[in-house]
């Protein structure tokens, strides 16, 4: 009878960034378990478009960090099975006014000089690029980086890739405790099954990130930020690239808990078109907000007209996982020796899980990481040390 060895870490959290961390962590010789309440992308994961953005980042920490992702999404296209979606279709930005556009193409510039492939379309080429675009735009801004999955299926595949290495996948296992040993660092947790041991605890529970960090007794400020996704009936390919207006990039980059709406709109390879974007901070309200997927059916027809008589088949929503500074938590946590956060990624989690995952695994086994850590660092909000 074969004895399983000793784990190494436990990951909280079985969502994209959960699953990335397990395929990096079990790919690199380390024994892991995934537990997570509820099922395989149960969570923000399966209420995400499947957004694998540079376009949306401006030169720092979140971009570098996005570019190392958007190039291990490739190498992770090679690896796991076609059914994930994986499509480098690339992203046209859009700018309704010559303001807007004098904007974008000042972030653009930025973003070239960080590394990114970032085009100008003028106005009379726009429709070259999308043909279906509505007249009048001022012109745009074409991203070839920028790619998409299917993120509950790509969550699916790398939890697969991990069980292939050795990981436990365990789902429908909440965890409701956190163990520590006698000088204060981790020694596993508690599930509603039992007792998992290990020296290293994974934090990456998505929008429920602070509530798992209260398990452990540090504060770690994780707050859901609501968002809306459009559905349409299947159509012939209409949308080239994922295309949005680019007042979105402010939003994504505001503090503000209002509503606020700015289209997003792309095809996927089985024929629906997907409409976003809304953020607003309503806490764990679920009621459905008829007067926001009327603002994203409008937003999403202003740019395509071509979409005013298709058929809205579904909708759904979902939690962002927000932290105020809009970085997420990736690394150790100094105030609990064992302890390691991979959440607060707000809407760009699903982008940016196989860097997270890499650098997590990196992390646990002391490794020198890809990427420094420092501007992801989970301490950073504690009061007191701030005050240092």
């Amino acid at each position: 009878m074969l004895t399983r060895r000793p784990l190494d870490a436990v990951i909280i959290g079985a969502g994209v960034v959960g699953a990335a961390c397990a395929h990096y962590a079990s790919r690199s010789g380390l024994s892991v378990a995934v537990v997570d309440r509820g099922p395989v992308a149960g969570g923000t994961t399966g209420a995400g478009e499947g957004n694998l953005l540079v376009s949306d980042k401006v030169p720092g920490p979140e971009l570098e960090l996005a570019l190392l992702s958007a190039r291990l999404w490739q190498e992770l296209a090679e690896e796991l099975p076609p059914g994930i979606e994986y499509e480098a279709k690339g992203g046209v930005v859009v700018a309704a006014s010559e303001d807007s556009l004098a904007a974008l193409s000042a972030t653009a510039e930025g973003q070239r000089a960080a590394g990114v492939e970032a085009h100008p379309v003028s106005a009379g080429r726009l429709r070259d690029v999308e043909p279906h675009l509505a007249p009048g735009l001022a012109g745009g801004c074409h991203y070839p980086q920028d790619a998409q999955v299917q993120p509950a299926l790509a969550a699916a595949e790398l939890l697969r890739s991990a069980a292939r290495s050795g990981a436990l996948v365990r789902p429908g296992e909440e965890v409701v405790g956190i163990l520590r040993d006698r000088a204060g660092a981790v020694c596993g947790v508690r599930t509603v099954r039992g007792v998992l041991r290990a020296p290293a605890v994974v934090n990456a529970a998505g929008t429920w990130g602070g509530e798992l960090a209260a398990l452990a007794g540090v504060e770690l400020p994780v707050l859901p930020r609501r968002g809306f996704v459009l559905v349409t009936e299947p159509l012939p390919r209409l949308i080239r690239h994922k295309v949005y207006a680019a007042e979105y990039v402010a939003d994504v980059s505001s503090g503000s808990a209002a509503l606020q709406t700015s289209p997003v709109v792309e095809g996927t390879p089985s024929g629906p078109v997907l409409i976003g974007a809304s953020r607003e901070r309503v806490g764990f309200d679920r009621t459905f907000s008829v007067p926001v997927a009327a603002r994203l059916a409008a937003a999403a027809t202003a740019l395509f007209p071509a979409l005013a008589d298709v058929r809205v088949i579904r909708a759904y929503h979902g939690f962002r996982p927000y932290l105020p500074d809009h970085l997420p938590a990736i690394g150790p946590d100094p105030r609990v020796p064992g302890l390691f956060h991979a959440c607060g990624h707000e809407g760009a989690g699903i982008g940016l899980a196989p860097a997270t995952g890499l650098l997590i695994a990196e992390a646990v086994r002391g490794a020198r990481p890809t990427l420094g850590l420092a501007p992801f660092a989970p301490e950073r909000f504690d009061p007191e040390r701030r005050a240092v």
